[in-house]
Formats: C-alpha cells, sequence, structure tokens
C-alpha cells in the first residue's frame, strides 16, 4: 500500500496557501498535507491548518531547510513524498500523474516539466526558463540525463530521498535531488504540468533583482559542489 505526503514550503503566502492545501485534498491523494511555515510574518500557519494542513514550523530562512523540516515531519506510514510551493503556481491536479508512476513501482523520482506543459502568460521569466533548461543539458552531459525543468512540483520513494542525504539549504535544493538522483541512476520520469501566476504575495527568487541573483548563485554553488564530489 502506497501512503503519500505532501510538504509544501511556505513564507508569507497567507492568500494562497489555503487554496493550495485544498487542492491538494481535493485530489484524495496525500494522506497527510505539511505546510512548513518557513518564518512568516503573516497569516500563512493559521490559514494553513484552517484548510485542513498540519502545519510545523523552520524558523530559519531557507528553502532547502522548509523542504528538510517537512520531510522530518513525514508519517513513518508515507513511502511517498511529494513536494510543490506554497504560492499557488504549482497545479495540484497534476499529482497523479507525479505519483502513479511512483506507486506502480516502475520509478523512483517523477518530477513535472512547466516548460512542457501548458503556462499562464507571466507566470515564469526568462531566467527561469534559461537557467532550468541550462541545468538540464548540464547535468545531460555530467550523469546522461536530461531535464527541462528545476520545477518544484515533484514526487520521490522515501528510501529513495533518504538515500541522497540533501545538504542544500537554499534555492539549490531542487538541483541537488535532481543531480543527486541522476548519480545514483534511480529511475527518473519527466511529466508535463501546467503552471499558473502565483496567486498572491510576492516572489522570493523572481520577484526582486536580489532574489534572482542570489538564487543563482547558489544554484550554481550547488551544481559544482555535487558535480565536484564523489561522496553523495
Amino acid at each position: 500500500m502506497n501512503n503519500v505526503s505532501v510538504v509544501i514550503p511556505a513564507l508569507n503566502e497567507e492568500e494562497p496557501i489555503a487554496e493550495v492545501v485544498r487542492e491538494c485534498l481535493a485530489t484524495k491523494i496525500p494522506s497527510d498535507v505539511i505546510v512548513v511555515d518557513n518564518g512568516s510574518s503573516d497569516a500563512t500557519a493559521e490559514r494553513a491548518r484552517d484548510a485542513g494542513a498540519r502545519v510545523v514550523s523552520e524558523p530559519r530562512a531557507g528553502y532547502g531547510r522548509a523542504c528538510a523540516a517537512g520531510v522530518r515531519a513525514v508519517s513513518t506510514e508515507s513511502n511517498i513524498i511529494a513536494f510543490l510551493d506554497g504560492d499557488g503556481s504549482d497545479c495540484p491536479e497534476f499529482m497523479p500523474q507525479l505519483i502513479q508512476p511512483i506507486a506502480s513501482g516502475m520509478f523512483d523520482f517523477v518530477i513535472g516539466s512547466r516548460t512542457r506543459g501548458q503556462r499562464e502568460p507571466g507566470s515564469m521569466n526568462f531566467q527561469q526558463i534559461f537557467s532550468g533548461r541550462l541545468a538540464g543539458w548540464l547535468m545531460s552531459i555530467r550523469y546522461g540525463v536530461r531535464y527541462t525543468d528545476m520545477c518544484p512540483f515533484r514526487a520521490i520513494r522515501r528510501d529513495a530521498l533518504e538515500k541522497l542525504l540533501m545538504k542544500e539549504e537554499t534555492y539549490g535544493w531542487n538541483l541537488e535531488m535532481q543531480m543527486k538522483v541522476a548519480r545514483l541512476g534511480l529511475r527518473i520520469l519527466e511529466v508535463p504540468v501546467n503552471h499558473r501566476c502565483r496567486a498572491g504575495g510576492v516572489s522570493k527568487v523572481s520577484g526582486t533583482l536580489r532574489g534572482t541573483f542570489f538564487a543563482g548563485a547558489r544554484i550554481i554553488a550547488t551544481f559544482l559542489r555535487v558535480a565536484s564530489s564523489r561522496m553523495l
């Protein structure tokens, strides 16, 4: 039997978070939806809890720290973990396409591709599309695995995730996961998913020049660190 937990890192997402939780629960797939409040100064935690999520706190800033805190909170009964953002841009109705290939035993890691799906105008900027394509090209050279996106909407077998020994604490978390999954030779599937404009709040990455620069620097540093390391 497959039990699925969903981890949603969130920072100041009081406007969209309740609907994101409700959309996840409406799929009837997850047994548990975990929202990680990453130091919000608004009502993110309260609105997530009222919508039916289990809320855990990770006050230390960092996307990777929030994801790791969510993983630690996952029930021991869950053997598949899905991740998505709390800003309303990911489309939870595509969760079956991510979960079923793992639940069937055919794949270990399934990642959504926003660039292969239908995107609302303005939902992704040029930097996001370019960095995803570039990272995918570099990983194809390094590991022989081609990704078209670093989409946060993804799912992985819990035991596979534990083997990755994730270390990245900020924006390089998603890339680190993709690289380590490829390096271990795990079974990978990329599926098209639709993508929307964020439903509220301000993007911590693409919303400001500083955020874009910092995220880009962390992604480059993560790639170099993982690619040059012989150990996970």
